[in-house]
């Protein structure tokens, strides 16, 4: 049993959408995904990469992924990390991978002096649910989120 966890490297940009695709399918919105290989090379391995990723393999072959970047808080004046995307296929499930992408993400927390790593969780994922409150997360309650997009997103930009 051997499991590391790694930065994506360039010529992993296929891999990464696999992997978002597989994540959208399992979260019920694979017609959402828009992105493309090509896009999602330019993002995380471009000239300025403001979103990163690690790989999880499992016997040598990938078995997750993380897509993460930092955060600010006004609040504290000191940077953070958003867990943006988090997938372990459910054949693999159940072995720590999932834990161990999101370990990696605590330890680069403590290194950098960050105070936060924050994500968001689909009210209806359950198992996902129960696996965050077991390593110690707590539900953000008290916030609501809200997205501008779309034609809304068009037409408030016009007014400005």
């Amino acid at each position: 049993m051997s499991l590391v966890i790694r930065s994506a490297r360039p010529e992993e940009a296929g891999l990464v959408l696999d992997f978002i695709k597989a994540l959208a399918e399992y979260e019920r919105l694979a017609d959402h995904v828009l992105a493309t290989e090509a896009e999602i090379a330019e993002a995380i391995f471009g000239e300025n990469p403001r979103v990163f990723c690690d790989i999880a393999e499992w016997e040598g072959e990938p078995a997750g992924f993380s897509v993460w970047f930092y955060t600010y808080s006004t609040f504290s004046g000191r940077h953070g990390i958003w867990l943006e995307d988090l997938f372990v296929p459910p054949h693999l499930r159940g072995k720590g991978i999932g834990k161990a992408l999101i370990a990696a993400l605590a330890k680069r927390c403590v290194a950098e002096g960050l105070p936060r790593l924050a994500w968001w969780v689909l009210n209806w994922n359950e198992p996902s649910r129960v696996f965050y409150r077991s390593i110690g997360a707590k539900a953000q309650d008290e916030w609501t989120v809200k997205r501008l997009d779309g034609e809304a997103l068009a037409r408030l930009a016009g007014e400005g």
